[in-house]
């Protein structure tokens, strides 16, 4: 009878090795297998002692002259770990040791003969002497040996295609330069085990970050003006008069590395839970991203896929891992999406997202950097086709970073001849290292009652714009560019961005609203965009309008499931980790994408807007005159003089109004409501119109209100089109 075992293991229990991450693993065989190459090197040499010479005896009667292979084959081990991350990396590297080691002895035992490999090589070479003859052999072993140098590299041959350039375009040759180009990574997912979990085809791709090279682009150097030139610009990018590429330095690299922990393990824990509540589920594969590990699972036919959604709390207790987020179904598959929150988040930095050939090639000029999804891969979105966004979520989920993170983005593809910012910041903090830059319309707008009258300047502008498209001809600004009267009439793009629309809903709600509403509705063919943020996500602030018209949304981490609600009109948002963690709804999509945004620092965007600022010193010094509020409104003349407040929201009565209580001497609602046989509501909107225009007074209890001896309506429509400031100052600054 077999003795029982009286300490069996706890099937929840792990060896400390299991405990280990991959990449710890990989890091700890690459040291043992460059230690065991130079211990073999010592005892080749008779350095090692009498354990050195017992191995040189054994590696001398068995591999003969060509015992030095195996601490060069140790060697190389080590280096393709260092190289390369894998997670299954002891088999492959075991295998293709092997062919290494008996394809090379067998190639100089049938070339040299005479036993120079040992009984190793003699073994391998004989029976292929003896079946193939001399070449055929030696084509054989040459075929095993580059074989296992691709195994153990863990790498292809037409990679070598990607070798570096030298400034002359020529391809360079040097070890570096090889070993860049070959060991090259491109891992796309991390399979899984085939005796643990079956993969489908698609589990097969490997994940990849690959390295960018903004060199493609076109070289930047230095002119002895200080300027910067493009060296080479392929044909695909756009030309742009005037425009100065910003260094690449000036943004930091990506920091710190995703860690997700036993993948193996956390896999068979999910297969292990839904069983347990009677669910089959057959494992996929699983996808590292910067901030989650997404783990995708097929059920079984006839599962409910309400029944997966329901165990979210039991997954969560069964990985120690909190929050977590079922997808069901991941859209375009037929798999079921399980994120759990890395043990290591990455930072996602901005130079590699910009300076990728998809960015900086994209025909799109307003082509924004988001970040990276849950499979790693570069997100990227055009302003023109959202054509608007709408950002919210809870204080320090990342909103402002964002808005940052998008407006670098622009500054890098566009200079100020073909980008306009109008920029509004209520809590005045964010968006002041702006300030300097050419590209403003204005200085940043601090102030509730310019940002409403800013934004009636570009439903002005707006209209102005159609007025131009429409005698050109063409249906869109993109149309409009390409006729000769854009030279006489130019249109930049201008972007709108508000970095707290709660503080100014809060100040003039109906305004505000109205002003949004139009400009979502109208303004996408001319060239005009909106990028609206705040951090209270709730129906008084988003109300239903400005979501019916800006489609575009993106949500961070909120409080609620409401607040997610409200923002995407579906839960989610509440489940994000926060620190840059989106969900990203496109207009066009009927689901959210999970995305970690790029992040940016106070240092990189200070050091960007100085540099901008600098390059296009001159420009910014003649566009100045004419585009600064405060020197402009000195000299009497300002983007705001031609529009106000009421004409966000003109009543057809308010001349009558204005004329009734000018010539009564009082005003007050009841008695606007009886003079005008309106309703209360209608009447009491009129009166407050009259104390904007400072016509009457202010109320004090039951008593009328005084009306001031202010100039009428007509005499102020008439001195305002007489001044003709809005015109004047979109001229010039076209001009």
């Amino acid at each position: 009878m077999m003795k029982k075992n009286r300490h069996p293991k706890k099937p929840g229990k792990k060896g400390w090795f299991e405990g280990l991450n991959q990449e710890t693993k990989q890091s700890v065989f690459a040291v043992f297998s460059f230690c065991v190459s130079f211990i073999l090197v010592l005892s080749i040499t008779g350095r090692a002692g009498v354990v050195g010479a017992f191995i040189e005896r054994i590696f001398e009667r068995s591999f003969g002259k060509m015992e030095f292979l195996i601490p060069i084959l140790f060697f190389i081990v080590g280096f393709s770990l260092v190289l390369s991350f894998r997670p299954s990396f002891l088999l492959p590297t075991v295998i293709g040791g092997l062919l290494f080691l008996f394809s090379t002895l067998g190639a100089a035992d049938i070339v040299f003969g005479d036993r120079v490999a040992g009984v190793a090589g003699m073994i391998v070479a004989k029976p292929l002497v003896g079946l193939f003859d001399f070449w055929a052999s030696l084509i054989i072993v040459m075929a095993l040996f580059v074989i296992s140098i691709l195994v153990v590299m863990n790498s292809s041959i037409l990679k070598r295609k990607d070798l570096e350039e030298d400034d002359d375009g020529e391809k360079k040759l040097s070890f570096f330069g090889i070993v860049a180009g070959i060991f090259k990574r491109k891992k796309k997912n991390i399979d899984l085990a085939p005796a643990e979990i079956k993969t489908s085809e698609e589990a097969k791709e490997e994940v990849v970050i690959e390295k960018n090279k903004p060199e493609k682009i076109g070289r930047i150097e230095h002119t002895k003006e200080g300027e910067f030139l493009v060296a080479k610009n392929p044909g695909k990018e756009r030309s742009h008069q005037g425009f100065k590429p910003i260094p690449f330095d000036l943004l930091e690299d990506d920091r710190g590395k995703p860690s997700s922990g036993d993948i193996k393990a956390n896999a068979n824990i999910i297969q292990r839970t839904f069983k347990n509540f009677g669910i089959d589920v057959e494992m996929a594969e699983v996808s590292v991203g910067p901030s989650v590990t997404q783990y995708t699972l097929r059920p079984a036919q006839g599962v409910k896929l309400s029944r997966i959604t329901a165990l979210h709390n039991d997954l969560a207790l069964a990985l120690a891992a909190h929050p977590i987020r079922i997808e069901a179904p991941i859209p375009g598959r037929s798999v079921v999406g399980i994120e759990i929150p890395n043990r290591v988040i990455a930072l996602v930095g901005l130079k590699k997202l910009i300076g990728s050939d998809e960015f900086m090639h994209s025909k799109h000029a307003l082509n924004l950097a988001l970040g990276k999804d849950v499979s790693g891969k570069s997100v990227f979105a055009s302003i023109n086709k959202m054509p608007h966004l709408l950002i919210a979520g809870s204080t320090g989920s990342g909103k402002s970073v964002a808005i940052h993170a998008m407006m670098l983005s622009l500054l890098y593809r566009n200079g100020p001849g073909q980008l306009k910012f109008l920029l509004i910041d209520p809590k005045r903090v964010e968006l002041s290292s702006y300030s300097g830059i050419p590209h403003l319309l204005a200085p940043v707008i601090t102030d509730a009652k310019k940002a409403i009258l800013a934004l009636k300047w570009c439903t002005s502008e707006m209209e102005r714009r159609y007025e131009y498209i429409s005698a050109a001809g063409v249906r869109d600004i993109l149309s409009y560019q390409a006729t000769a009267q854009s030279q006489e009439h130019p249109m930049p793009y201008i972007m709108i961005v508000i970095d707290e629309l709660a503080d100014i809903m809060a100040t003039y709600p109906r305004e505000l609203e109205a002003s949004i509403v139009r400009l979502a509705q109208m303004s996408r063919a001319v060239g005009i965009h909106l990028v609206v943020s705040t951090q209270r996500p709730s129906v008084e602030v988003i109300t239903g309008l400005i979501k019916a018209n800006i489609t575009s949304r993106i949500a961070f981490q909120v409080a609620s499931q409401v607040d997610s609600r409200t923002i995407l009109d579906m839960a989610g948002a509440e489940k994000l980790l926060g620190n840059g963690d989106m969900l990203f709804l496109a207009g066009d999509a009927a689901k959210p994408r999970r995305i970690q945004g790029s992040f940016v620092s106070e240092k990189e965007v200070s050091k960007i807007a100085q540099y901008v600022e600098e390059a296009y010193s001159e420009y910014a010094i003649n566009e100045r005159e004419s585009i600064d509020v405060s020197s402009v409104e000195e000299k009497g003349k300002s983007i705001f003089d031609d529009v106000s407040i009421q004409d966000v929201s003109e009543d057809d009565l308010y001349m009558e109004a204005e004329n009734i209580v000018m010539e009564a001497g009082k005003a007050s609602a009841s008695y606007l409501q009886r003079r005008l046989r309106v309703g209360y509501a209608r009447a009491a909107r009129l009166l407050d119109m009259l104390e904007e225009r400072g016509i009457v007074g202010p109320g004090e209890g039951a008593k009328a209100r005084e009306v001031y001896g202010a100039k009428t309506f007509e005499e102020s429509k008439k001195e305002e089109k007489e001044t003709g400031g809005g015109e004047d100052f979109f001229k010039t600054m076209q001009s």
